[in-house]
């Protein structure tokens, strides 16, 4: 299957996305994590574009998407979803399955809360919604940062989130074969980031994650009143959003199927053809 590289201006700001496969095929579209890219999906996107129509934005700031400085653009939570939103009607889209991995999670719950008849399942991969999966020995800088915004606390989190070394073990940690990860992400991630203004754009997003623990009672409410068809596929060994954060979606979502495989945070770089054979498997359920 070809994949397509395009733009679409919204509000304003260009957004990069990539597409694949047949439009008149459901609709799949994949929300990425921090501080990736659509590139994460390079490989599972190629897997899938027979059965779906697949595209995958970056979001402002991320990849090759515009990244305004923060004085020009907001960078919460709240303003990507908004960005997203717009993104999916530009394109037509009224009705999707959604792809959550990290921070895609609370872009997508809070796209599926304000839309929920467009969603026609989740996807959800080492993505976030319970207080069970938010553990003290890794968020310790951020929970810092959250309680005071200080230039030390966001000087701390920084050099904890997007060093070289930590973009590498975002990767790499929990990982059987580090010989399978592709070194381009992180070198990719690392130029991105080098770009003027863009380390303090997700500080501020880093900081605005302090939002979302304070959502999930309302994700949680959508889970049991929409009940939407849901595939969880979950690194084991992630110590950012650890298996502790994968079963508790079983409370809401009794029907949900829980796949837990041995890797980690960014699943997709060794585990990409199973998890896209699992996906497959579970949109053909649907039917």
């Amino acid at each position: 299957m070809t994949t397509h590289y395009r733009n679409v201006k919204v509000d304003g700001t260009r957004i990069f996305y990539r597409e694949a496969g047949d439009p008149a095929r459901p609709a799949f579209l994949l929300l990425h994590g921090f501080p990736a890219s659509s590139f994460m999906f390079r490989e599972f996107i190629e897997l899938v574009a027979g059965q779906f129509h697949v595209i995958a934005p970056d979001y402002p700031g991320f990849g090759h998407s515009d990244a305004p400085p923060p004085a020009e653009f907001g960078y919460t939570f709240d303003h990507l979803t908004d960005v997203i939103e717009r993104f999916t009607e530009q394109l037509g889209l009224t009705r999707y399955g959604l792809y959550l991995q990290d921070f895609g999670g609370p872009v997508g719950f809070r796209l599926a809360t304000r839309h929920p008849e467009r969603v026609s399942f989740l996807h959800i991969q080492n993505a976030n919604a319970y207080s069970d999966g938010l553990p003290d020995s890794f968020w310790t800088p951020a929970r810092a940062l959250w309680a005071d915004p200080s230039a030390a606390n966001r000087a701390a989190i920084r050099a904890a989130a997007m060093s070289g070394p930590a973009l590498e073990w975002n990767y790499l940690h929990g990982v059987r074969d580090p010989a399978r990860v592709n070194p381009d992400n992180w070198l990719l991630q690392g130029a991105l980031l080098s770009r003027p203004g863009n380390m303090d754009a997700m500080v501020d997003l880093l900081y605005d994650y302090r939002t979302n623990p304070g959502l999930y009672p309302q994700w949680h409410e959508y889970f049991r009143t929409h009940q939407p068809p849901a595939l969880i596929t979950w690194g084991a060994n992630d110590e950012i959003f650890p298996e502790a954060g994968a079963h508790p979606y079983r409370r809401d979502l009794p029907h949900a199927e829980v796949v837990i495989l041995d890797t980690g945070h960014f699943a997709l770089e060794d585990h990409a053809g199973v998890i896209a054979g699992r996906v497959s498997r579970f949109a053909a359920g649907l039917r």
